[in-house]
């Protein structure tokens, strides 16, 4: 018997990085064509797939403002880059035969709806995947907050959180080689030991909320489809006890 979606409606973060496949800098397209096959298998299943994607492949804010940028100036460019990527995953994505809406924080109606809570719920509701570009639409918030409070306002099931590793490590696994993967843990796990999961004001907002973070790599074509499926694979981070 074929194994069924154990959610409903998910929330996927991406960061800019993951578009930027082999290449130095920007949008590799046929890493994000492989992600948007990855995003139609699940989509494919019936899960409603609403999707957040950072901007870091080509231009990140907090690092732009250590090295002198104005901080809100710098966020605003870096929210201008995630748009650019979201309509690069949309292109891909309806490349495929899949409808998408994009909806951004900052108004910019030639090329994205503004960011409607009731009609990106309806969109889902219709079998639209949907992509919030623009983080939240103010500076000094990252894009990990931004997922999480798109999340809670559609009301998702769970975040899923692509990375480049197989979930969330006791330290950097690919400074530190004795670093353990960890499968389980508590919202206060993360922020207690600082593990770069999602941001401290997203954990906590997730804490609040109830919303459980999945970690997995999303570099193993077919993750997002195991993850969806139920299969054992990443790390959770949720609000239950574990041993």
């Amino acid at each position: 018997m074929d194994k069924k979606p154990v959610f409903k409606r998910v929330l996927l973060k991406l960061s800019g990085e993951v578009l930027q496949g082999g290449l130095s800098y920007g949008i590799d397209p046929a890493m994000t064509a492989s992600i948007a096959r990855q995003i139609k298998e699940i989509y494919s299943l019936g899960v409603e797939v609403a999707i957040v994607i950072g901007g870091g492949n080509i231009f990140r804010g907090l690092a732009a403002a250590a090295k002198g940028f104005d901080r809100s100036s710098a966020d605003y460019i870096g929210m201008l880059a995630t748009i650019m990527n979201s309509i690069a995953l949309q292109d891909a994505i309806e490349k495929l035969g899949v409808q998408t809406r994009l909806q951004s924080a900052i108004e910019m109606n030639k090329v994205a709806e503004p960011y409607v809570r009731r009609r990106a719920k309806r969109h889902l509701e219709k079998g639209r995947i949907v992509i919030f570009g623009g983080g939240t639409g103010s500076p000094f918030f990252s894009t990990d907050t931004a997922a999480a409070l798109r999340a809670v306002e559609i009301d998702a099931d769970v975040i899923l959180k692509g990375t480049k590793v197989d979930g969330i490590y006791s330290d950097d696994p690919m400074k530190n080689k004795k670093a353990r993967i960890i499968k389980k843990l508590t919202y206060l796990d993360v922020l207690k030991k600082e593990l770069r999961v999602m941001d401290s004001t997203a954990i906590s907002l997730c804490k609040e909320n109830d919303l459980p973070i999945l970690v997995f790599n999303l570099y193993k074509e077919g993750n997002i489809k195991r993850v969806v499926l139920g299969e054992n694979i990443g790390s959770i981070v949720n609000g239950g006890a574990h041993k």
